[in-house]
């Protein structure tokens, strides 16, 4: 995901049919209140001449993001993403999603993708996603993400994917025979993933705001050749189809490095498990990792010196982990050396993922629990992504269904 910032309009979409049948429909209708037009002259008659009437409350910005289910969610993702969901969810109304369509643009194992896609779920759960805040779901539960790529595809110009720099690399890297046109498309899907929400702000990495700018040049594009008017002639509410989302990138803690080279970011797919510290790793295995991970021979230890990337990279991930300032770790860690920050970065990494650990446990012990939250989570995500797919089929000129 990747590009920049807008505003957020409110969205009053028609009530329309939830896809996942006359049960869910059900599910939905005791959950849901629709909003209700107040006629002027009955309000004035309620509450009388001179009182003021009070002001809707505002709808809360919408975030979308997700995290693929491919190997093991590792720390990267945990403090780059996940971490910052868990604040989010209070301040946005949240959609997070497992994005198992995005797993398989590269050879995956088809015996795997389902095992992988639960343990993520439950991945979210134990970090602290609420599901009573947050709308948590696996993206193929969706079926519109697919739909609206589709439609994405036939407005997105083929030189605007061929720019996309995972492409250049991972085609690359695996060559033409083994590459699929879904590597080279998935940014259409990504895209599909936002704009299906009519999202304010979407959290990215510094390194993903590339394919964030795509889907706002995608979304720009479809509302000038289908919006406005346009849409109107059609039977529409006219206006723009989609909002154009921006950036929420955090502070802190956004790109997480490898433990074998502070250059490179952490990554599921890098060869080594040295590189990463896995969210399930035990004990002795992040004891190891740090005890391992690269370090360089300088003096003390300090975060802005661009010589250091390692020693950056470390002092930052103790810095989240723990919840201090920039400040107050330089003030602690500055005069230490090496052997003695390793311990303490290891106790610490300890202490956070333990009790995410036990909780992993306890939800993957209740198969029912987890499979319930997804169901709702889905149903709650097609209600939302279901109009802005119907809407897009009509300003396109489709019959309707």
């Amino acid at each position: 995901m990747s590009r920049a910032l807008l505003a957020h309009v409110l969205h009053r979409p028609p009530l329309l049919a939830s896809r996942s049948g006359a049960g869910a429909r059900g599910l939905l209708a005791s959950r849901i209140h629709p909003l209700r037009r107040l006629n002027c002259s009955a309000v004035e008659a309620a509450v009388g001449p001179t009182e003021e009437v009070p002001a809707p409350p505002a709808r809360k910005k919408r975030v979308v993001s997700g995290v693929q289910p491919t190997g093991m969610v590792h720390l990267g993702n945990y403090l780059g993403a996940i971490k910052n969901w868990v604040a989010l969810q209070d301040l946005y109304e949240t959609y997070f999603f497992i994005v198992d369509l995005h797993a398989i643009t590269l050879p995956h194992d088809a015996a795997e993708l389902s095992k992988s896609t639960r343990s993520t779920a439950a991945i979210y759960l134990a970090c602290g996603i609420d599901s009573s805040k947050a709308s948590i779901f696996v993206q193929s539960h969706v079926r519109a993400h697919v739909e609206l790529m589709w439609l994405l595809s036939s407005s997105t110009p083929i030189g605007w994917l061929n720019r996309m720099i995972q492409f250049k690399e991972k085609s690359r890297k695996a060559g033409d025979e083994n590459v699929g046109v879904a590597l080279l498309t998935y940014p259409v899907l990504m895209a599909s993933d936002i704009l299906l929400y009519q999202s304010d702000l979407v959290p990215v990495g510094e390194d993903q705001t590339q394919h964030l700018e795509l889907t706002r040049e995608i979304a720009e594009r479809v509302n000038n050749l289908y919006g406005g008017r346009k849409w109107k002639k059609l039977g529409g509410r006219g206006g723009s189809l989609f909002k154009v989302p921006e950036a929420l990138i955090p502070p802190a803690g956004a790109r997480v490095m490898s433990l074998t080279d502070g250059l490179s970011k952490m990554s599921k797919s890098a060869p080594s498990d040295q590189s990463r510290i896995n969210l399930l790793d035990p004990k002795d295995v992040i004891v190891n990792k740090i005890k391992r991970c690269k370090t360089d021979s300088l003096p003390g230890l300090e975060f802005d010196n661009p010589e250091r990337p390692e020693c950056r990279n470390l002092l930052s991930i103790y810095q989240i982990i723990t919840g201090k300032t920039k400040e107050e770790v330089v003030i602690e860690c500055q005069n230490m050396n090496w052997g003695t920050f390793k311990t303490t970065l290891t106790d610490a990494l300890i202490e956070h993922l333990q009790p995410i650990q036990a909780r992993y446990e306890e939800i993957m012990s209740d198969q029912s629990y987890l499979d319930n939250v997804l169901l709702e989570g889905a149903e709650k995500a097609s209600e939302v992504a279901d109009i802005t797919l119907n809407n897009v089929y009509q300003a396109m000129g489709f019959l309707r269904r």
